[in-house]
């Protein structure tokens, strides 16, 4: 499959650098439509729209309304008013919508004038929800029944400005072909399908992995995107990290007589940074989690900072004593006392501020999982290298008086 793609994509461009237009509609011919959606997937916005224009009217709508968001944007700047308002046409307005956030606003509002009446009352309302809400990614289409008709149970309802992955969470846990969508006055707006609410989680996970790994999601294919949005979707985090280690080495220096009088402590370090960035990194995700699916608040931060230093003191705990006693066992008691006490202080820091950063950064219109796991590289080195460098000076003076 993918070396036949291949052979596609290489014929394509030859016959479009020999303007064989003849030869490209009867390649595009032979193939189904998720792979003509692949094939433009795959091509430059200039040649996208030359083969865009040259599929087949009943295959284009399905093959536009496949590719990413992006990709449609480029194919509107790129094709003729009236074919763009065609096809336009045809969408489903949820699709619509997801369309035009994509699009600057000259072109969104030349777009929306080219409906028709009743399609254009459809989508416009759309638009005046929030982004991100559930009222952007419902079908205002659906089946009116008479108010005597009876129903085996009611189905799950919510209210339009609900955020769209809450409510595309309900419609699976309810396992129902669709959730109700109403006004704050519970009349009924429209419906958000399963197969939409399927879409929205998959998108979600894919922001989730990307933003887990240190880098921003891509809102388009990534053969398709350019060198340059891969770059700055990436090096962000790269330079808070580099920041990060600087500060690490700056600490490590004002602390070099100590490391220099205990060298052993010294092969503790890899081992408290690690403990401390991975303890930051599972709270950081519990509470993401537990915000994207509306178990906790930004109002609820006191509560989760008192459970996270719970928690945090007990892993610390925990592993403060395995580590006193191998310190202890193989080098000496006091650098196992040193070891121990570090671990329970780091592990208590890093669960606090690991819980409270998805927190803070909701309350300041930041996406939480941004924190997730690049948070733990953030904090941890330089603050468990001044604690555990710190905190053995005592050792080091014992050490020079039994000497």
């Amino acid at each position: 499959m993918t070396n036949s793609l291949d052979e596609r994509i290489t014929r394509s461009r030859t016959l479009l650098s020999d303007h064989d237009l003849a030869g490209l509609a009867d390649l595009l011919s032979d193939l189904r439509e998720h792979e003509v959606t692949r094939l433009l997937e795959r091509l430059d916005a200039d040649d996208r729209a030359v083969l865009f224009r040259l599929i087949e009217k009943d295959t284009a709508l399905g093959v536009f309304e496949s590719l990413d968001p992006p990709l449609r944007g480029e194919l509107v700047d790129a094709l003729r008013d009236d074919h763009v308002v065609a096809l336009f046409e045809d969408l489903d307005p949820d699709d619509r919508v997801e369309l035009l956030d994509e699009l600057p606003a000259s072109v969104a509002r030349r777009l929306l004038s080219g409906l028709s009446d009743g399609e254009r009352t459809l989508t416009a309302p759309m638009l005046g929800y929030p982004r991100g809400s559930v009222g952007r990614r419902m079908s205002p289409e659906y089946v009116r029944l008479r108010p005597d008709t009876t129903a085996a149970e009611d189905a799950p309802t919510v209210t339009a400005t609900t955020d769209a992955e809450v409510a595309a969470r309900l419609c699976l846990e309810y396992r129902t072909a669709a959730v109700v969508v109403t006004d704050s006055e519970r009349r009924v707006l429209g419906v958000l399908t399963v197969d939409t609410a399927a879409r929205i989680l998959e998108d979600a996970e894919d922001e989730d992995a990307a933003r887990a790994g240190g880098s921003e999601p891509l809102r388009r294919p990534y053969l398709s995107t350019p060198v340059g949005t891969l770059v700055r979707s990436r090096v962000v985090w790269l330079l808070v990290l580099a920041v990060s280690a600087v500060l690490t080495v700056q600490v490590l220096e004002i602390f070099e007589d100590t490391l220099s009088a205990v060298v052993t402590l010294a092969l503790f370090i890899p081992l408290l940074t690690g403990t401390g960035g991975n303890t930051g990194s599972q709270a950081a995700t519990t509470v993401t989690r537990a915000l994207a699916v509306g178990d906790v608040r930004t109002r609820d931060l006191g509560r989760v900072l008192f459970r996270e230093v719970r928690v945090g003191a007990s892993m610390g705990a925990l592993l403060g004593t395995l580590g006193f006693v191998v310190a202890g066992l193989v080098y000496d008691w006091h650098l196992g006392l040193v070891i121990g006490a570090t671990l329970l202080t780091v592990c208590t820091i890093a669960a606090a501020v690991g819980g409270v950063m998805p927190l803070c950064a909701k309350a300041i219109g930041v996406d939480p999982a941004v924190f997730s796991t690049p948070a733990g590289c953030m904090y941890r080195a330089p603050a468990e290298c001044k604690v555990s460098v710190k905190n053995p000076e005592r050792t080091a003076e014992h050490d020079r008086d039994h000497t």
